[in-house]
């Protein structure tokens, strides 16, 4: 699976390999390898895995809304992944989505654990690509991360 990634800069290739196998378990509803993808999520550094997946699932929310979110957007989004993924835990999944939108409010709040993370991004990044490819999402994800660091 990296092989198909070689073209990234190094700290994204696990992220973009990783999160390619959860969402291809995630799709075929094999379990043992949506756990094994998800560990190896959460094993790798949250920092990068954080922006690159909160980055993907920003991206897919605003192409589904390109006239702009509303909290009833959310909320759909929030509720979509929880009815077709009843393993998804809906305080992760809106964790996700706050952090994704970077209206997270952390103060006093612990974050849910790696784990969990892993797999409830999984789960709602599946959902919200709905049927369409992941390759391409990643990679907008990681072109607007470079041009960010880029302009900083």
């Amino acid at each position: 699976m990296t092989a198909n990634w070689r073209h990234l800069p190094a700290p994204a290739r696990p992220v973009a390999a990783a999160t390619t196998a959860a969402v291809d378990a995630v799709r075929t509803h094999d379990e043992a390898a949506l756990d094994e993808a998800a560990g190896d999520l959460a094993g790798l550094d949250p920092a990068h895995t954080g922006l690159i997946l909160g980055t993907t699932v920003r991206l897919l929310l605003e192409d589904g809304h390109p006239d702009g979110l509303t909290a009833d957007d959310i909320r759909d989004a929030l509720a979509s992944c929880v009815r077709a993924h009843p393993e998804a835990h809906p305080q992760v999944v809106l964790w996700l989505l706050a952090g994704a939108l970077g209206v997270l409010d952390e103060d006093g709040m612990p974050a849910p654990k790696p784990d969990a993370l892993a797999r409830n991004a999984a789960l709602l990044i599946t959902d919200l690509l709905a049927r369409r490819d992941l390759r391409p999402w990643l990679t907008a994800a990681l072109t607007e991360i470079q041009h960010t660091q880029l302009n900083d």
